[in-house]
């Protein structure tokens, strides 16, 4: 299946959500946001949000300074 990761194509293996595609990219749940499809998700809709041919997700880095 091919969903789009911040506008670049990526090639998944089987059925997938959210919460599987942030740890694919190893990256930290608490330093990131995800958009999918347009909408902004919150952490908790990670696990139940499924991914789909052709899907868009945004996946934002949080970062904190000062």
């Amino acid at each position: 299946m091919r969903i789009y990761v911040n506008g670049e194509e990526a090639e998944l293996h089987g059925p997938g959500n959210v919460a599987e595609l942030v740890n694919r990219y190893q990256m930290s749940p608490q330093a990131v946001l995800i958009e999918h499809n347009g909408v902004a998700l919150h952490r908790r809709e990670w696990d139940e949000r499924i991914l789909a041919d052709g899907d868009r997700v945004e996946i934002i880095r949080v970062v904190a300074g000062g």
